[in-house]
């Protein structure tokens, strides 16, 4: 089952599903979703010298990328082609028993922005910002502003809550995170890390 508005809202005052700042509800709040708000921190990977990534290299993927940040008056320009790391402004605590999908707001896919490329979910547990992969898959430069609304978050409640959810437990990488994290892929099992 998708969450409504009322669900959301219901589960936000509950406090069992946390969304902060959460500065305008009545805005970000849509019939079945939540518009999160884009950050001021984006990591952008080096275009010169790089002979290519190697997930299972000893260096880590963080050594290929520069950490931008934009104040909150200004604006990070996507170019055409460019791939680069954002976050959203908002910090989340995902409850056991529900899932979030991370997606695009369709006016901004409408200038051919993409929020994320293939992690578009928050499994049940996860507490933290989310990473946004952001690309332009058009032809013309996009602005992006820091705290425009720049992604949604649909939620689906689980048939049962998750008996191992994402967190320390299970040792899980991105948990608590704050700001854009680049890939830590070096720390799976097949790359002879222990996860």
């Amino acid at each position: 089952m998708i969450l409504s508005d009322a669900d959301i809202r219901r589960r936000l005052t509950d406090g069992d599903l946390v969304i902060e700042p959460l500065s305008d509800p009545e805005i970000q709040i849509q019939p079945a979703s939540v518009d999160l708000r884009l950050g001021q921190e984006f990591l952008e990977f080096r275009h010169a010298n790089i002979p290519c990534i190697h997930p299972n290299d000893e260096r880590e993927v963080s050594e290929y990328v520069e950490l931008t940040e934009i104040d909150e008056e200004g604006e990070f320009i996507l170019h055409p082609g460019d791939f680069v790391l954002g976050t959203t402004l908002e910090r989340v605590e995902i409850p056991a028993d529900l899932i979030a999908h991370v997606e695009g707001r369709s006016s901004l896919g409408r200038l051919a922005i993409v929020v994320h490329a293939t992690a578009g979910l928050a499994d049940p547990g996860y507490r933290g910002q989310i990473t946004l992969e952001l690309s332009n898959l058009g032809r013309a430069p996009v602005a992006l502003s820091p705290g425009m609304r720049i992604s949604q978050l649909t939620f689906t409640e689980l048939s049962s809550p998750a008996e191992r959810p994402y967190g320390s437990e299970r040792g899980s990488k991105y948990q608590d995170q704050t700001g854009p994290q680049a890939s830590r892929i070096q720390g799976d099992r097949e790359f002879g890390g222990s996860q």
